[in-house]
């Protein structure tokens, strides 16, 4: 537990910009900029809470196999909206205080927030047909 928390601020050192905000997209240069890991409750509050842009907020862990499973398949149809939603990934056990707030019982839970709101909500996973219906409600589309 103690060398996964010094390995955590180790990675968290650099500046927001750069391997943070990178995450664990792939493909285009949108898809790096649309997703991004949080990094802490003020983070959470400027980049999803404050965003002009739905957002969609994936809680895991990094001990769960869904999870796994869930969040590339999440990033990929993010990164095809080409910046019209965004990604934010909480990962439980650092933010704690995030999941009670959201009242995150299980992983992998995904909610979808417009304007700071809670707008709809899944738990477990989903095949991509159905994680595209549910950010196409998101956007409008």
């Amino acid at each position: 537990m103690a060398q996964r928390l010094a390995l955590h601020r180790l990675l968290s050192l650099p500046a927001r910009g750069s391997l943070v905000s990178q995450g664990r997209a792939f493909g285009t240069s949108a898809g790096r900029r649309s997703t991004f890991n949080v990094q802490d409750g003020s983070d959470f509050q400027d980049r999803v809470v404050n965003s002009p842009k739905p957002v969609v907020v994936d809680f895991h862990a990094q001990w769960c196999g869904p999870c796994k499973i869930l969040g590339p398949r999440l990033e990929k149809l993010v990164s095809k909206l080409e910046g019209k939603v965004l990604m934010a990934k909480v990962d439980i056990d650092d933010h704690t205080d995030l999941a009670i707030e959201y009242e995150v019982s299980a992983v992998p839970t995904v909610l979808a927030m417009k304007n700071g709101d809670v707008v709809d909500k899944f738990v477990g996973i989903k095949d991509e047909d159905q994680l595209e219906a549910f950010l196409k409600k998101l956007i409008g589309a």
